[in-house]
């Protein structure tokens, strides 16, 4: 009873009354103003069966109006919502709802992609106080649980591992990460078999806004512009192909793909099966980083300069955190010489304003990974990275971000043109615990912030892109609608 009694009293912590997100709902008095007031969101479709038996304890536990299924309720219109509300209680001097306001932390169950979504969604609002957010692994890779000490494995989804799990939230510090905005612009020629992604099939934090045509009549090419952000890592080559192809067979089988153990397993065959282990025997040269793309980096002195890729390279990873591919640190810990040689300026940190970027030649190359000083072949940090696609190299690249690929369609006439483009957006809060890996120039925030230099002030910027960088496109009003002719 005193056990029960105890339990009741710690919820109370955490429980946020519904008048919160109601407007219309009468004022409820609580005995006490919760210490942690947290906001659940959940992807009932991750992790096999999980995500549903997750949801079902946390309404149980907390109110069943601060927990919200990702399948029914999007999370820019919850958060547009909730913080609307809030502002109109606070001026009507609610003092539960300032509490509630300042406290208040998040808490997203599902894989990388949809904590993506969520952040994405975060940075859109531009909020002065954005909470921070805590993840739950409920993936196949985790890499951004397990970056801040949440596991990589599915947790229990029993009341008792749930109330653990809140128990550290309310323990967990607040880290700044650096945010990355990412923008693809195409150019093709007016008829062009090359069509946008639909966007079903595109990232969560990704999307195709608009297809504009010249302003020159005699002009008949036509841009595709997508715009969006990662936290983690966008990849391109073949990693990203192997992923593809676990993602379209968990699609069309998701009865399969119900244990992370086994998934990982179908992963790995397929690693094979698309040739990631036998290049010479399956894939041209043509598949290399190099004969794709050319990469162009800004470092700290605001200018672009070409960046060489090896021959042998077949994927390319522009990392931010020190996991990937389920807790892999492809980056490793060079050495101060090392450092030095490859005009390296600091040892990987989070909120630094720099991504890592590292090249892969095939999967007996990523296996080096597993040994303690493993890492792959570490190429620059970068404030900025831009990729310009070589015309005619090919019909589509394989692209990843956050753990979610796509395959991109490339014009494949002489006049198209494909740039890609990632750049530093500002950063946000994530909550970690004691187990936590990242590093940070602050190992937390707590009013602290980190200052970057702005590459985007540069003389050398290319000024097509600035629209494009002021949002993530993670907010509903930057979706793509269906129709690409209208702005």
């Amino acid at each position: 009873m005193e056990n029960n009694v105890y339990r009741n009293n710690m919820l109370k912590e955490f429980f946020i009354p519904t008048y919160i997100f109601v407007p219309e709902s009468p004022v409820e008095h609580v005995s006490q103003i919760p210490i942690c007031p947290v906001i659940v969101f959940i992807n009932t479709k991750s992790g096999g069966q999980l995500g549903s038996n997750l949801i079902v304890t946390y309404r149980k536990l907390l109110n069943h109006a601060q927990v919200f299924d990702l399948l029914d309720e999007a999370p820019d219109k919850v958060l547009h919502k909730l913080y609307s509300n809030l502002e109109r209680l606070k001026h009507n001097g609610d003092t539960l709802a300032s509490e509630i306001h300042r406290r208040l932390r998040l808490i997203v169950a599902g894989g990388d992609g949809t904590a993506g979504w969520l952040l994405g969604v975060i940075s859109d609002l531009k909020l002065v106080h954005p909470p921070p957010v805590a993840t739950v692994p409920l993936g196949t890779g985790n890499n951004l649980p397990y970056s801040f000490g949440w596991g990589k494995r599915n947790p229990g989804t029993d009341r008792g591992s749930v109330i653990s799990f809140l128990q550290l939230v309310r323990e967990a510090r607040e880290m700044n990460i650096d945010s990355w905005h990412i923008v693809m612009r195409m150019q093709s020629a007016k008829g062009s078999p090359c069509d946008p992604v639909a966007p079903p099939d595109l990232p969560h934090s990704l999307h195709a806004f608009r297809r504009v045509p010249k302003t020159d009549p005699q002009d008949m090419e036509y841009s595709y512009t997508y715009r969006g952000g990662f936290w983690n890592y966008f990849s391109m080559g073949m990693d990203a192909q192997v992923s593809y192809a676990f993602h379209s067979e968990r699609k069309l089988h998701p009865e399969k793909f119900k244990n992370q153990m086994s998934n990982q397993k179908t992963y790995l065959k397929l690693a094979c099966t698309q040739g990631w282990f036998c290049a010479s025997l399956f894939h041209p040269m043509s598949r290399n980083i190099a004969c794709l793309a050319k990469v162009k980096i800004m470092k700290k002195s605001g200018k672009w300069e070409t960046l060489e890729i090896p021959e042998s390279i077949r994927s390319i990873v522009c990392l931010n955190l020190p996991s990937f591919s389920g807790g892999l640190n492809p980056w490793g810990t060079p050495s101060k010489r090392k450092q030095r040689k490859r005009d390296l300026v600091m040892p990987p940190l989070v909120d630094d304003g720099l991504l890592e970027i590292v090249g892969f030649k095939d999967a007996w190359h990523g296996l080096v990974l597993l040994s303690p000083k493993g890492h792959g072949t570490r190429l620059a940090q970068a404030h900025r990275v831009r990729f310009e696609f070589l015309r005619g190299a090919t019909d589509h690249a394989y692209m990843r971000m956050d753990g979610e690929p796509w395959k991109q369609p490339l014009p494949t006439d002489d006049d198209g043109k494909v740039v890609v483009e990632i750049s530093h957006a500002g950063q946000v809060k994530m909550l970690a615990t004691k187990d936590c890996i990242a590093k940070g120039i602050h190992e937390s925030c707590q009013g602290i912030s980190t200052v970057h230099p702005e590459s985007s002030s540069s003389s050398d910027t290319d000024d097509d892109f600035e629209e494009e960088r002021r949002n993530f496109g993670a907010a509903l009003s930057f979706r793509y609608t269906g129709d690409v002719n209208k702005q």
